[in-house]
């Protein structure tokens, strides 16, 4: 699934008009609560004017590992399952070390998001997880960049980062509820987070393209 930004999102550098960011989510969900936060990512970045690219690791073909190449940044998630993530996506970060071996991902933009049944449920290493994966392929990990919401007296559950997480965006869904039952606020974090990463990505790619050219 994919949906892509229009010429006038595009930002001019020196060297012309820098191209639209590509954003690849490579995520697992194992009963569908992560998937419908990889689609609140999805749904952010394409806001933001990325072209984005769903890819589910535990089916994930040639094509789609083309796909990661090419991307300028790649989202990371899945579910927290006994305290990291799933196992569908330990073998997908294995397998990533063909990559890892020729620096093919070197310098690109990483994020990453998770759920789990409990408030906490140690989510945060599952985040973690993801934060050193992409600094062994020599990725630049972008923040929520959010103030923690629902910490204070006239807060409310309904706040953006209502679970008070920094390092990426956190859900969290009952275990006796389908997928349609993640929380509202949850959604909207994580497509905060979507956006936040095409425009940090769309700084990237521009900053480049700037001294590219005056390096020329």
């Amino acid at each position: 699934m994919c949906g892509g930004g229009s010429l006038p999102r595009e930002r001019i550098t020196l060297s012309g008009i820098a191209h639209t960011p590509v954003v690849s989510i490579a995520y697992h969900s194992g009963y569908g609560h992560t998937a419908v936060v990889a689609e609140a990512v999805r749904s952010g970045a394409v806001d933001a004017g990325a072209t984005v690219h769903l890819i589910k690791v535990d089916e994930i073909d040639d094509a789609q590992w083309e796909l990661l190449d090419a991307s300028d940044a790649i989202v990371f998630g899945s579910p927290t399952y006994m305290g990291t993530a799933s196992g569908a996506f330990h073998v997908f970060a294995e397998a990533t070390s063909k990559r890892w071996f020729g620096d093919v991902w070197q310098n690109k933009v990483a994020a990453g998001f998770t759920n789990s049944a409990s408030k906490s449920g140690d989510k945060l290493h599952t985040l973690q997880f993801f934060q050193i994966l992409a600094a062994q392929h020599g990725m630049s990990w972008v923040n929520l960049g959010l103030k923690p919401g629902w910490n204070s007296s006239t807060a409310s559950e309904n706040d953006l980062n209502r679970l008070g997480v920094f390092a990426g965006a956190a859900a969290q869904s009952n275990s006796d509820e389908g997928a349609d039952a993640v929380h509202k606020a949850d959604i909207a974090t994580a497509e905060h987070l979507g956006r936040r990463v095409a425009e940090q990505t769309r700084i990237v790619i521009a900053g480049r393209a700037a001294l590219a050219a005056a390096g020329a």
